[in-house]
């Protein structure tokens, strides 16, 4: 394993990255660049728990790993990374798409925001990546909604305020995270979440996807290919 920076290359690196003398400069930069290697790192670990829980390792296993409680190890990785996506990572059209999903479940009477109303925010940014690939795939939005009815009819009565995410949502912008860090990268993008729908092959949107015809393996045949452009 390559060692990582010292403590002085660390500093080193942050006092040419404040480009200045002046100590409270410095203290941001620091404060900053910090903040992201946490993330990066729990971000990092949070994939390897997330690939252990895939494999069907149970929390004990986890823990013990770890050298935590089952309790500690669940409620980092099980609740709290599950249900704070790193939306600061997140591109504006990302951000914008997902944020468009409670108010499409919310249309069609649904309590919830399921990974079928994530995969429909995609279109209220029909110049992001992922609407670009389902179109290539011949993947249109009154099919994907014809196809998603079909699985998950709308609701009959009103909902109230803003739906939360389900936990297979939730486990989504989870999986978007790992993706992006599979692929070396430092932003997340539609393109990874399209990529995590298929992390869970019980979600509507995975099923909907296969179902119109863009397996797996193909949804990053056609990401990898379409960032290398």
């Amino acid at each position: 394993m390559t060692p990582g920076p010292n403590l002085q290359e660390l500093i080193d690196t942050i006092r040419q990255d404040a480009d200045s003398d002046d100590e409270l400069a410095q203290l941001a930069t620091a404060a900053t660049e910090i903040n992201e290697l946490t993330a990066t790192s729990d971000a990092a670990l949070g994939y390897f728990v997330d690939r252990a829980r895939a494999a069907g390792k149970s929390w004990l296993e986890i823990s013990a790993v770890l050298g935590v409680s089952k309790q500690a190890a669940h409620k980092r990785f099980a609740v709290s990374w599950t249900t704070r996506p790193a939306f600061d990572r997140y591109t504006g059209r990302t951000r914008r798409a997902v944020e468009a999903a409670p108010r499409i479940a919310a249309a069609s009477n649904h309590n919830y925001v399921g990974t079928e109303h994530l995969l429909l925010g995609f279109f209220t940014e029909p110049a992001c990546l992922a609407v670009k690939l389902l179109a290539a795939a011949g993947i249109t939005e009154e099919a994907l909604g014809q196809a998603i009815t079909a699985v998950v009819p709308p609701g009959a009565n009103p909902v109230e305020g803003e739906p939360p995410l389900t936990p297979r949502a939730s486990h989504v912008l989870q999986g978007a995270v790992a993706e992006a860090l599979e692929l070396g990268h430092n932003y997340i993008g539609t393109e990874h979440i399209l990529l995590a729908f298929y992390r869970d092959s019980g979600g509507v949107a995975a099923k909907v996807l296969r179902e119109l015809g863009l397996t797996d393996e193909a949804a990053r045949t056609a990401v990898v290919d379409a960032l290398a452009t």
